[in-house]
């Protein structure tokens, strides 16, 4: 992109500020600009004008859940269809890995935490455990797409091939970066980071299929012959990746989508809830969960909303590419925001300065015709590492590895 093209767009937009200290830059930076602003997709700031009505629900029912008694009935043959995909070479994983380790006190990415106290065992090498306890059942590898950012590409690279790969084989292992957003202040106006730099934030948990395509994996998911993604966060330590079982059961129920869930600690649990919206699945978050939803009952008498997702999800292939045609619904968060102010000095504000924009996992499955939340034993597959000590923490991760015989 030219100068003049980046003024003609910035001006389409209300955004010619971002060019402020365009001439103080050196060649490359004024290059690195310019070609940011390309990249920028600036369509999504009118949003900021809509905020209120973006965040409107649909009517919101009930959605049954696969319990553990069926599971556990019919465990041997959801097995047996779920390890035979495998071993077809049908079923891939992604690990959405672009986080940062900053609330446990890490400079590092999240996934380089070690969590060890005798030895080293980071969250990376206890996903590849996990990954490892399917691949010596199956007999076969499967294809891992992991997600970074450009805050955490380079080291997470550089820390997995120099570990290499914690026993995983390596031409199993493909990488690609998010897309990011920009981030603006209330009026939607774009932050400067630094003189030369937009600043952005990475694009939410539902840009991981768009950031695959756009890195060219879709032509590799093709050739492999691999009809499902198997979706996860970092965090978990103890989640099952391409369990067979999980699988199998959603084969066998003819869904195009698989979440595992487990049963809430409390009704007001921070976790987001399987549900019907306006007849399609949908997950209802948990600042969202009105009185009246955390009390209904479903038709049994129990707790209609009572399972919640732990970001593990199984996705047919087909169906993500059917939906790419389709533009996700935006979600418009307040957040801090660092900025160079009127003066060119980096401000670090100590609360809410300005808009991000994501796009969340909960509008694919919406986008789905069909969806099996499978229910899982939380203390043998939710260990989520959020925070350095209390309620979801390093401290309460080690105890549940301990608990499931990890040597720490």
């Amino acid at each position: 992109m030219t100068l003049f093209e980046a003024q003609e767009k910035l001006r389409t937009y209300g955004q010619e500020h971002v060019l402020k200290y365009y001439e103080e830059l050196n060649e490359e930076e004024k290059q690195a600009l310019l070609d940011q602003i390309a990249a920028t997709d600036m369509s999504i700031l009118e949003a900021c004008k809509h905020r209120e009505e973006l965040a409107k629900k649909g009517e919101i029912t009930p959605i049954a859940t696969m319990q553990l008694p069926e599971i556990q009935a019919h465990s041997e043959e959801y097995r047996s269809i779920g390890i035979q995909a495998i071993r077809e070479g049908k079923v891939g994983a992604v690990l959405l890995a672009g986080g940062m380790g900053t609330r446990l006190g890490s400079e590092d990415p999240k996934g380089m935490y070690n969590v060890g106290i005798s030895r080293d065992l980071y969250i990376f090498q206890c996903l590849v455990n996990n990954m490892m306890d399917v691949v010596k059942e199956a007999g076969s590898w499967f294809h891992l797409f992991v997600m970074t950012s450009d805050k955490n590409h380079a080291a997470t690279v550089s820390f997995l091939k120099e570990h290499d790969y914690f026993g995983y084989n390596g031409a199993y292992v493909h990488f690609f970066m998010q897309e990011m957003a920009a981030a603006t202040d209330y009026e939607g106006k774009i932050y400067l980071e630094e003189k030369g730099k937009l600043s952005t934030s990475p694009n939410g948990n539902g840009g991981w299929f768009v950031s695959m395509k756009n890195a060219g994996l879709l032509d590799l998911l093709k050739t492999e012959g691999i009809e499902w993604l198997n979706v996860f966060a970092v965090d978990n330590v103890l989640q099952r990746i391409a369990d067979p079982v999980f699988l199998g059961a959603t084969i066998a129920k003819d869904c195009v989508v698989g979440a595992k869930v487990v049963r809430k600690n409390a009704p007001d649990e921070k976790v987001g809830v399987m549900c019907l919206e306006d007849g399609r699945p949908s997950i209802v978050e948990y600042y969202e969960l009105t009185e009246e939803l955390m009390n209904a009952k479903d038709e049994n008498g129990d707790p209609a909303y009572y399972f919640g997702v732990i970001l593990n999800y199984l996705f047919r292939v087909p169906e993500l590419i059917e939906i790419l045609e389709n533009h996700l619904p935006l979600h418009i968060v307040e957040k801090k925001i660092p900025y160079l102010n009127a003066d060119g000095e980096l401000v670090k504000p100590e609360a809410p300065n300005g808009y991000k924009f994501e796009s969340l996992v909960l509008d694919m499955i919406h986008q789905m015709k069909s969806c099996l939340p499978f229910e899982v034993v939380r203390e043998r597959e939710f260990a989520p590492i959020k925070n350095k000590t209390g309620i979801d923490s390093v401290e309460s991760a080690r105890a549940l590895l301990v608990q499931n015989g990890v040597t720490l």
